[in-house]
């Protein structure tokens, strides 16, 4: 590391740093404007719980003490208002919810009231504290990373299994923090669906029966077991970015009032875009694209001497920013519905929910086009592209968790898990979660249609609400993002994104995309394997001389950048499209002949 590039590091630190403290630099009142509610029967009873409370107008240093004793006040309102509604009946002319505070609003009127309650250094220097943090940040990564613009081009043997930050972890340390994060989660749940044990039960025992059909059912052939883990325990930085990256998501999803500091600071370029304060999902947006951008010039220095590296890398810079950042922000500003143009079901679970669909529709045209938009992407766009281009045309080129993962992850690529094992955990719980969600979809739309919320005894509220808290934030954000320096960039888009699934089983079947080998030029070096992120043993197929048409491939293309001898091709043929790599090419030299063996 030369001195540019430590300097450069020193300034990240530093800004990452000062990102992470300022959580605890603000004070906290709670006056007649700061508090954030809806209507004046709300406002005026939380107001009241909290003149009893002494905590009106009470400045308090520490959002560890404020935020219980507000959301305390704000329970006490809500008895209050449902008792007086028993018992003196809701006003005339007032709907039940204009005057009683539901369940689902607390945590709303949590969030924004200690968002509005910030008074102190951050809350008066938004602009300065986001030059201090994500500025900072920003600066210091692209110091470190554009001395890398003058080496010469080409992947060497930069000691990924020796660094701390990228080695991985030993096989039973992964399963050790995957099983803790696995328990965590569903204990959690049942707090999060208000002590219903029914589905943290039925997610236990689905588990409990894809571990049984993974370690007991021997019905395929096993070949090389190489998990690429480091042989001892000693990724001490890649364990403390996990831990905090699992930290960041669960107060994203389920404490975001915890993080206001952070949302005040990106206030200025919300108001600026759209023309609103910002959201904590303003914030995560603000800083998914900062990361890909920066990160995605990191990934071009990398991979600098491959044209389909670059332009790839810059496809994802521009969806990221352009369509899940820009327009989606610009479109509220203009008063229409966000929406994000690259978002496909069943990717985008909520499109299908009644509020959505709701809102496209009575935004007359365009919010019709949006809809139509939607579904015909989904159903026809689909299939289409995959047929002609693979599944890489999204996961590759266009998605958010692909770019993500290909920029901030790509140091993390290696860890990915080879074993057939892990295959077969992948295509159980993968085609699991595609079923779940097209389920939940089913039950959804059917309650649309029909007004009845309940199917049998099942209710669809219930069923999206569980699929939002496993699949939509658990595995997606927890251990999809968490577990990059765990075990792998592509957790997310391997083994729970449905809409990986449903490319991957066209890509399997009805693609015209594989990845060509010649295996007579293969020199088993091992490149290809370690650098695929999808945990594909593309050496086993590379010295076989076999396509390799896996429904998990994302044709990211690394494999055939980091191959010394050429062995592996990108390309779509449509000749073999309905007996898809059935055959081997292996040439056979003997000293009377040259035979093509299958």
């Amino acid at each position: 590391m030369n001195t540019i590039q430590k300097i450069g590091l020193g300034i990240f630190v530093i800004g990452f740093a000062l990102f992470t403290l300022i959580l605890g630099l603000d004070s906290y009142q709670l006056s007649t404007d700061s508090l954030q509610v809806k209507t004046d029967f709300h406002k005026n009873a939380i107001l009241e719980s909290a003149s009893e409370a002494g905590l009106l107008n009470k400045n308090i240093t520490s959002n560890f003490q404020f935020i219980p004793e507000l959301k305390e006040v704000i329970i006490k309102a809500q008895k209050k208002l449902s008792i007086q509604a028993v018992e003196s009946g809701i006003p005339e002319n007032v709907g039940e919810w204009e005057f009683k505070i539901g369940e689902w609003e607390i945590k709303d009127y949590l969030l924004n009231t200690v968002k509005a309650s910030s008074v102190g250094i951050v809350s008066q220097n938004k602009g300065l504290f986001w030059m201090l943090t994500v500025g900072l940040g920003i600066l210091g990564g692209l110091i470190y990373i554009l001395p890398s613009f003058l080496t010469i081009p080409g992947i060497k043997n930069n000691q990924i299994y020796q660094n701390s930050m990228t080695k991985g972890l030993q096989l039973n340390i992964r399963s050790f923090f995957l099983s803790i994060t696995i328990i965590g989660v569903i204990i959690y749940g049942i707090f999060y669906m208000n002590y219903n044990f029914l589905w943290p039960a039925v997610t236990i025992v689905i588990l409990g029966v894809i571990i049984y059909l993974v370690l007991y059912q021997k019905n395929e052939k096993e070949y090389n077991d190489n998990r690429s883990a480091s042989a001892d325990f000693t990724g001490w930085l890649g364990v403390i970015t996990g831990i905090y990256l699992i930290g960041f998501y669960i107060l994203l999803y389920w404490k975001p009032e915890y993080i206001t500091s952070w949302i005040l600071i990106a206030d200025p370029i919300s108001e600026n875009i759209s023309g609103n304060p910002a959201s904590r999902w303003f914030l995560y947006g603000m800083l998914y694209t900062v990361i890909v951008l920066v990160m995605g010039i990191r990934m071009i220095a990398k991979y600098r001497h491959n044209k389909y590296q670059k332009l790839r890398t810059y496809s994802v810079m521009f969806f990221q920013t352009a369509f899940a950042f820009l327009i989606p922000e610009i479109m509220i500003k203009l008063n229409q519905p966000y929406f994000d143009f690259k978002n496909i079901w069943p990717l985008n679970y909520t499109f299908f929910f009644d509020y959505n669909m709701d809102q496209l529709i009575a935004s007359g045209g365009f919010g019709i086009f949006m809809l139509v938009w939607g579904i015909v992407l989904a159903l026809i766009g689909v299939p289409v592209f995959v047929y002609f281009f693979g599944k890489r045309w999204y996961c590759s080129w266009v998605c958010g968790c692909g770019g993500l993962a290909e920029t901030l992850g790509d140091p993390y690529r290696q860890l990915s898990d080879k074993s057939l094992r892990a295959w077969k955990y992948e295509r159980y719980i993968i085609h699991g979660v595609l079923v779940f969600a097209i389920v939940m979809t089913l039950m959804v739309l059917f309650s649309y249609f029909t007004g009845k919320s309940h199917i049998m005894f099942i209710s669809s509220e219930t069923v999206r609400t569980w699929y939002g808290f496993i699949i939509g934030a658990s595995f997606a954000g927890i251990i999809g993002t968490g577990f990059y320096p765990l075990m792998g960039n592509r957790m997310w888009c391997r083994f729970g994104c449905p809409l990986a699934a449903y490319l991957g089983l066209v890509q399997k079947f009805k693609s015209r995309f594989r990845i060509t080998t010649n295996g007579g030029q293969c020199i088993s070096c091992g490149n290809c394997s370690t650098y695929c992120e999808m945990g594909i043993d593309v050496r086993w197929y590379a010295q076989r001389g076999q396509d390799i048409v896996r429904s998990s491939c994302v044709g990211c293309g690394v494999c055939s950048a980091v191959c010394p001898r050429g062995v592996l091709r990108l390309e779509n043929g449509s000749e073999d499209i309905d007996s898809r790599a059935t055959a081997t090419r292996v040439i056979h030299i003997t000293e009377d002949q040259v035979r093509l063996l299958s």
